[in-house]
């Protein structure tokens, strides 16, 4: 019993700490910008 307890223990301090890492965890922005030309020949049909 108080192994199983040890081990709910655990798992739950570790999903609380991934959900608080991922809410305050600032992503960067992508910083490449991306340039694509479009013919109208496919459009035009």
């Amino acid at each position: 019993m108080k192994l199983s307890l040890i081990v709910l223990l655990f798992v739950s301090l570790i999903l609380i700490g991934g959900l608080v890492f991922l809410a305050v965890w600032d992503i960067p922005a992508p910083v490449s910008t991306i340039e694509r030309e479009i013919s109208d020949a496919k459009h035009s049909q």
